[in-house]
């Protein structure tokens, strides 16, 4: 990952390269990483993400269509 720095302005080249961290997930990686997480823990909180995903992915599509 790469930011370029324009006219010494570092904090705008930090603004930028969090976002980018943020947006590939890096942070929410770290948080998880930080204490042990059993298999069991693992396989249901993937489970719960993914039909948390499906249903933001329904109400997005129910919305869509009836705005048509």
């Amino acid at each position: 990952m790469q930011v370029s720095v324009r006219d010494n302005n570092v904090d705008q080249a930090l603004r930028a390269l969090k976002k980018k961290l943020q947006r590939e997930g890096v942070f929410r990686e770290m948080k998880l990483r930080q204490h042990y997480e059993k298999p069991s823990v693992k396989k249901a909180r993937e489970k719960a993400e993914a039909v948390r995903r499906a249903r933001k992915l329904a109400r997005k599509k129910l919305q869509r269509e009836g705005m048509l």
